[in-house]
């Protein structure tokens, strides 16, 4: 059987210390930032991919001693396995509500417990697990509930479980999050949502364009330059000048 242990050795393989310094930058980890005290070993995202691919069957026990790794790697790649186990349970072939549920409130205790704790690990995650929330009842509740936490990481994450719900054209909780955390005081707040704003536009963009006349001289100035990054050059600059 697959161990926590045997993904820690395999990691390892990849490790290059040289790049661990670039890290810590880039996740923003040092005293005072929103990263502090996460550890890297210098793993590049695809090989953490493959070390998440061949140990696909590591049981849950086993994911979550990953998560509880106080390197980031480590916890990116239970992380993967995890979506990838959800996504396997989606399939209408195979499709397990029962899974799918185990895996969700799995993932959302994780969160909870900070685990889940950089904007790579919510952006690989909550896009796909959003999906379980779709057409639930308390999903509204369990939005806001996120929205309004004190934590970044459970603010961004309510912003981007609603990815799932724009592919399936359902444009309304996205619109509601983001004029709810329009005075987020976060940067990385402001660009996901005027993410969302702007995948939403790719689907609606009469949507996005009246979102934006109700709200553009309250929104922060990261949120609408990335929400209008699509429109053409000509109405980027008169959004702007709004």
């Amino acid at each position: 059987m697959t161990t926590a242990a045997s993904v820690q050795k395999d990691l390892a393989a990849f490790a290059r210390l040289n790049r661990v310094s670039d890290y810590l930058r880039f996740f923003k980890a040092g005293p005072g930032e929103y990263g502090e005290g996460d550890e890297f070993i210098g793993v590049r995202v695809p090989d953490s991919r493959e070390v998440a691919k061949s140990h696909k069957d590591l049981p849950l026990a086993e994911i979550q001693k990953l998560l509880d790794s106080k390197i980031h790697e480590e916890r990116f790649v239970g992380l993967a396995i995890l979506v990838a186990r959800f996504k396997k349970a989606q399939h209408p072939k195979s499709a397990d509500l029962k899974l799918q549920k185990e895996l969700f409130d799995f993932y959302l205790k994780n969160l909870y417990a900070q685990r889940v704790n950089n904007w790579d690990l919510i952006d690989s995650t909550a896009p796909y697990l959003g999906y379980f929330l779709l057409g639930k009842p308390g999903t509204t509740k369990l939005l806001n509930s996120l929205a309004e936490s004190e934590s970044l990481w459970e603010r961004r994450a309510a912003v981007m479980f609603t990815f799932a719900f724009i592919r399936e054209f359902e444009l309304e909780a996205t619109l509601k999050l983001c004029k709810k955390l329009l005075n987020d005081e976060h940067d990385l707040m402001h660009k996901a949502c005027g993410w969302m704003l702007r995948e939403l536009g790719k689907q609606d963009l009469g949507a996005l364009r009246e979102f934006l006349d109700a709200n553009v001289t309250k929104m922060p100035r990261t949120m609408l330059r990335y929400a209008i990054e699509k429109m053409s050059e000509r109405e980027r600059k008169e959004w702007l000048k709004r």
